[in-house]
């Protein structure tokens, strides 16, 4: 069984919004309907947590998976640009009061496109990464009033990578850092990582893409 799961408040640990996590479990088969199983769930979890869809899977070792079996994620993160934040805004986007160069931060994301080496964007989490190569078939950067949303697709990303991509472009648009840094930072495959880190609050998982 895979159910697809909205989170909109924060999580207490990371601080991130999830608006399409997927997640499977192993449950007997015919105990419930989908439609049982999504009302049950719904009555025992948080009310920052909701189940809005499940669907049967085939199980076992070649089956669904969650995780493994994902091609490809989809990454939203939103900054609220003015000089003051909305309070209902508070969680759930940065506040960047400095005016954004957004045609800046779209050269620099444009660099970030195709296949790389991300090291110098990611961060340690105890054990070292094997592999930081990943793939970007997306970097969007959208104003609508005083909300600048940057939109990543890839098929996969290193821990904390948009965040640090974000904070890295934010940088740029402050015209605290050239473009040509997204060059160096990339030709240097995790010699020097980025300095510049965008808060959690921002930040939402929007889509999982499986086969």
């Amino acid at each position: 069984m895979a159910c697809r799961i909205t989170s909109k408040a924060r999580s207490r640990r990371s601080g991130v919004h999830a608006l399409g996590q997927i997640a499977h479990a192993d449950v007997p088969a015919g105990k419930h309907t989908n439609a049982r199983w999504l009302a049950a769930l719904n009555a025992n979890l948080p009310h920052a947590v909701r189940v809005t869809r499940v669907v049967r899977v085939a199980g076992g070792r070649e089956g669904f998976h969650a995780r493994y079996s994902a091609k490809g994620k989809r990454y939203e993160y939103r900054i609220y640009n003015a000089a003051w934040l909305h309070p209902l805004e508070r969680g759930r986007a940065w506040h960047v009061g400095q005016e954004l160069d957004v045609a800046a931060m779209r050269t620099a994301a444009a660099l970030l496109m195709g296949r790389h080496d991300f090291a110098a964007f990611s961060a340690n989490r105890g054990d070292a990464e094997p592999d930081t190569v990943r793939t970007l078939t997306r970097v969007a950067i959208a104003r609508r009033g005083l909300m600048v949303t940057l939109a990543f697709e890839g098929d996969g990303f290193l821990y904390k990578m948009v965040r640090m991509l974000t904070g890295t472009l934010v940088r740029i648009g402050q015209g605290k850092a050239d473009a040509q840094l997204v060059r160096v930072l990339l030709a240097g495959r995790g010699g020097t990582k980025t300095q510049f880190a965008a808060p959690a609050e921002g930040l939402y998982l929007v889509r999982v893409f499986y086969k």
